[in-house]
């Protein structure tokens, strides 16, 4: 069912277009460009996440072993496990991200939105309120 309301989220460089937001999962691709700067490394408290590869090579560390996801590779990063996702590439990388239970909904990525994109020092306090607040916990 498609619907009116503009379904992406764009934090800093990276633009997130839902496709499910709902209590039992979060669905979205996440399009990261070449170098584009990423969260600092966290966890879910109460979520697992799988990524899958849609397009060029995001690097995806889990609790501290690295490796390349590509086009049809799949991470699964389970709840508590401290992870990161960057671009270390020359092209854009896209990834289908899933997170269940969806308790970290779009609501969450528009809060930090607002926080991220702004001019000037990032408020780190208040970006961590809005982590936790949502279950993820700054590593």
């Amino acid at each position: 069912m498609q619907s009116d309301k503009i379904d992406t989220v764009r934090i800093g460089q990276l633009e997130l277009r839902f496709i499910v937001n709902e209590e039992g999962a979060t669905v979205f691709e996440l399009t990261v460009p070449a170098q584009a700067r990423v969260p600092a490394p966290h966890y879910h408290k109460d979520a697992d996440e799988f990524l899958y590869g849609l397009e060029g090579i995001l690097t995806v560390t889990v609790d501290g072993r690295t490796q390349e996801l590509g086009v049809g590779d799949a991470v699964f990063v389970p709840r508590g496990a401290v992870h990161h996702h960057e671009n270390l590439h020359g092209t854009t990388a896209k990834a289908l991200v899933a997170i269940t239970p969806g308790t970290i909904g779009r609501r969450y990525f528009e809060e930090i939105a607002e926080v991220i994109n702004v001019p000037g020092k990032l408020d780190l306090a208040k970006a961590n309120e809005i982590m936790l607040h949502h279950g993820l916990v700054p590593a």
